[in-house]
């Protein structure tokens, strides 16, 4: 796209994105994410009825009475959107590629995030650090960060999301919300997506175009070059062995990652980006406010 192209694409996901939050989403985000964090503030006496656990044992020991830690909520939080853009999210074999769906799915968040007086930063990776934009709040900062997903021109090719995950944990210093945007073709992770579970709420989404699960039924011959990188892909279309064999690897690449994700205590959002990327985050995160209801 050119850039008179790429500032009409901005324009319609910010309108579109926008009246979603607005009438849903914004709510949806801060039932899940307000109130979640604590932060110290002062230290106070003991009354009967406290919290014996609050119990601040080095100023009791000063002060030879009893005081308790005291805390209040935070109010501002950071959301983080680490996105994947390496030449994979260039396919889509609809009407939009990866990447495009990506780029509604970070203004979802960054629009929700700026509603509930939330900073957001962006950082754009491959198999290396792409492009990161500190975590600000602000309408055009909001709109910087769509721009730059669409128009953006990755040096690398490669997809390596545990070197992002490392990143993002070197660059926030206090507990914050990272959202992962990525299709996870990538070597393993596992580690650094425990550690930054630990430290922050991991939200992996993960964006998977329906051919990369299963191949048409055809009467052609499939001629295709890796886009990250590798020989030339052939495939039999009509061949439904041949099908067979490409949906079990697959599925059982899937299986791999779910189990990743599953060890580090991480809940995913599964997005189509042939179809409206909107609705699977909604139900998300309604899932996710009644479990912290029942919590």
């Amino acid at each position: 796209m050119n850039t008179a192209e790429i500032l009409k694409k901005v324009r319609q996901i910010e309108i579109k994105t926008g009246r979603l939050v607005s009438e849903t989403f914004a709510g949806q985000y801060q039932s899940v994410f307000k109130g979640r964090g604590v932060e110290f503030a002062d230290v106070r006496e003991y009354v009967p009825g406290d919290d014996i656990r609050s119990i601040d044992w080095n100023v009791t020991a000063r002060c030879s009475k009893p005081f308790v830690k005291n805390f209040v909520e935070e109010r501002e939080l950071t959301l983080m959107i680490l996105c994947d853009v390496s030449a994979s999210h260039a396919f889509g074999s609809g009407d939009k590629p990866k990447s495009e769906a990506a780029a509604e799915l970070a203004a979802m968040f960054a629009f929700s995030a700026l509603k509930n007086s939330d900073k957001t930063g962006l950082l754009l990776f491959t198999d290396k650090p792409e492009l990161y934009i500190p975590p600000r709040k602000g309408r055009n900062h909001s709109l910087r960060i769509i721009r730059e997903l669409l128009a953006y021109k990755p040096v690398g090719r490669g997809t390596d999301v545990a070197m992002a995950l490392r990143t993002a944990n070197q660059l926030m210093k206090r507990r914050g919300i990272v959202i992962l945007i990525s299709d996870f073709n990538a070597p393993d992770f596992s580690r650094e997506a425990r550690l930054t579970e630990r430290r922050h709420d991991l939200i992996p989404v993960i964006i998977t175009d329906r051919f990369e699960a299963a191949l048409p039924d055809a009467k052609a011959l499939l001629v295709a070059e890796p886009l990250e990188g590798g020989p030339l892909f052939t495939a039999d279309l009509a061949n439904p062995a041949f099908r067979r064999t490409y949906e079990a690897a697959a599925a059982s690449r899937r299986a791999e990652l779910e189990r990743v994700l599953k060890s580090a205590g991480s809940e995913w959002i599964d997005i189509d980006p042939a179809l409206p990327v909107y609705n699977p985050v909604i139900k998300f995160f309604t899932q996710r406010r009644k479990k912290f209801r029942r919590i």
